[in-house]
């Protein structure tokens, strides 16, 4: 019986894919079973991943022949997983030593349907926290009460699905919206705390967050980038009548920042950004826009309201 599935979606992860994978085994228990889902790797991913064979006795290997997306992967691996519960590990990124044994240990103490935990960002040498924005800890919570406020960072401005972990029995409720290349976290992370029962928050900071990975999505200024509107379509869309308001600030205050960091992005992926941020903020509500634009500094502002 497998109590947990690790599920490690990564493409062309050499540089990386070997940090994680140790940082598996020093965790690794009889019932952890770990899925690696090799998303169409160039390099020799496939190949240091088939090294970790016997440190990881269940290791799992899925392989993309194109790669798919990381919405994609993770959903590939959720489809093998048999674990009672599911949590994720990016490629690029690892684990403390006895990290996944706390993590079901919370899960299974406070019986709820998902728990969250704290994280360390990494970039180069420098360390440093970041908590989760719930203050209540160990104990069981509605997860619609962790939306709200509007204006504050609240639990969907925290979406990173590998800061915690899940019953694989909220099935559906796990799945990433297929062929998203960034932002799936958004409406994961919405549907999820619309839609599941409990959840819980536990002061738990085992996950080492890689920052400045030149293969990273944050760092490529691609069409992939505009996967960001097509995320946030889906939150408006299923974002339900009390947390309207929400949804559109949030995806206000993410625009004016990716619009601040617009030279990262190709000339034409800018201009293409630039249209359907203008067109997404003129078939919302106006009222909600115009609350939200609103609630933010005035540089923001000036970048989202016509002069």
């Amino acid at each position: 019986m497998i109590t947990l599935s690790v599920i490690v979606p990564v493409r062309d992860g050499e540089p990386y894919i070997a940090d994680a994978l140790t940082s598996l085994a020093r965790n690794a228990r009889a019932d952890f079973e770990v899925i690696v889902v090799d998303d169409g790797s160039a390099d020799g991913t496939g190949e240091i991943v088939a090294e970790f064979r016997d440190e990881l006795p269940t290791l799992h290997v899925i392989r993309h022949a194109e790669a798919a997306g990381l919405a994609s992967a993770r959903n590939a691996g959720l489809k093998l997983a048999s674990g009672r519960y599911v949590t994720f590990l990016d490629g690029d990124d690892w684990i403390g030593r006895g990290y996944l044994a706390s993590l079901v240990a919370a899960i299974e103490g406070l019986g709820c349907d998902f728990v969250r935990v704290d994280h360390v960002q990494s970039d180069g040498r420098k360390r440093e926290p970041h908590r989760a924005p719930e203050s209540r800890r160990d104990v069981v919570l509605d997860p619609r009460d962790a939306i709200l406020p509007t204006a504050a960072k609240t639990m969907v401005d925290y979406p990173y699905a590998w800061a915690g972990v899940y019953r694989r029995e909220l099935g559906d409720l796990l799945t990433f919206p297929d062929g998203l290349h960034t932002a799936e976290d958004r409406p994961w992370i919405w549907r999820l705390h619309q839609r599941a029962k409990s959840f819980a928050v536990v002061s738990l900071s085992g996950v080492f967050y890689r920052r400045g990975v030149p293969q990273s999505l944050t760092r490529i200024g691609d069409a992939r980038q505009l996967h960001f509107f097509d995320a946030f379509d889906l939150v408006l869309a299923e974002a339900e009548e009390p947390f309207r308001a929400k949804a559109v600030r949030t995806f206000c205050a993410l625009l004016a920042n990716h619009l601040e960091m617009r030279d990262r992005l190709t000339p034409d992926t800018a201009a293409r950004f630039a249209e359907r941020g203008a067109a997404t903020l003129a078939r919302l509500p106006a009222d909600l826009v115009a609350d939200a634009l609103d609630s933010l500094d005035p540089d923001r502002r000036a970048l989202l309201r016509p002069a």
